[in-house]
């Protein structure tokens, strides 16, 4: 079931000149520039390494994110424990949507803990706000976020969280720059995405993304595999850190092994 599209994208104005046609930019930009230089100058992206960037989804379509079905589907309750969050961890759910996964992060971390909810559509976040309130949770902090900077701090995130949102990014490098700084040296991106290699999967092409294709991007923009979990039915779940991160890089499983073990299992 391909969820529903649209352009959530559009910003206010204050952000309308982030907005360009097309990168010019060589896709071996963030490969030849040092971590810790400026952001990048980066235009709205169509295509990123060969990958076409898709559309992201309207906050008219929240109520999807939130489907009954959603944890039967997607098996979100062994993500959220692959995540292993602990009370007093400092945490992101950047593309928060309307909270789904921010409500049980909060909760995770606890009070001594904080999550920041990034999203730039203010729908989003005024909904996020809503669901918050109702389960009075204190450690929430909604972000306006932009295009192409999510608005975080610099070196206070032990995990930041991305859910089917990174593939839908017009400023790929940028976001990627920024979020690099927001992380600890030990902190990580936890990125689930759709399977790309599975034909099964019921999401739009566009949408999907190859195993492949991640760790390609993310090493080029100086960061390293360091954890995966190979076992939920739909979505690739891969762990990265900053390149000098202290933590041990890993070699990714074949994701035809990934597969031909799950259809066993199955």
């Amino acid at each position: 079931m391909p969820f529903p599209e649209s352009g959530w994208a559009q910003q206010s104005a204050d952000n309308s000149e982030a907005v360009a046609s097309a990168a010019s930019d060589p896709d071996t930009a963030a490969e030849n520039r040092p971590a810790d230089e400026m952001p990048p100058l980066e235009e709205a992206r169509r295509t990123y390494l060969d990958r076409i960037v898709a559309q992201p989804m309207s906050h008219r379509g929240a109520s999807w994110l939130v489907r009954p079905n959603r944890d039967l589907e997607e098996n979100a309750t062994e993500s959220l424990d692959q995540l292993r969050l602990i009370e007093g961890m400092t945490v992101c759910d950047l593309g928060c949507g309307n909270g789904y996964w921010t409500i049980p992060m909060a909760k995770a971390v606890a009070e001594t803990g904080q999550v920041f909810a990034v999203d730039i559509q203010p729908e989003m976040l005024q909904m996020l706000r809503a669901r918050a309130g109702r389960e009075h949770l204190r450690n929430v902090t909604p972000v306006r976020g932009k295009i192409n900077d999510p608005n975080l701090g610099v070196n206070e995130l032990d995990l930041l969280l991305m859910v089917d949102v990174y593939h839908e990014f017009s400023h790929p490098e940028s976001m990627l720059w920024h979020i690099r700084r927001a992380l600890k040296p030990e902190g990580v991106i936890a990125l689930l995405e759709y399977r790309e290699e599975d034909r099964n999967v019921p999401i739009k092409p566009l949408h999907k993304m190859s195993k492949t294709q991640i760790i390609k991007e993310y090493k080029q923009n100086h960061f390293k595999l360091v954890r995966e979990y190979n076992k939920l039915p739909w979505q690739h779940l891969m762990f990265f850190a900053r390149d000098d991160s202290p933590l041990a890089e890993i070699s990714p499983q074949p994701t035809s092994a990934v597969l031909k073990e799950l259809h066993e299992r199955n």
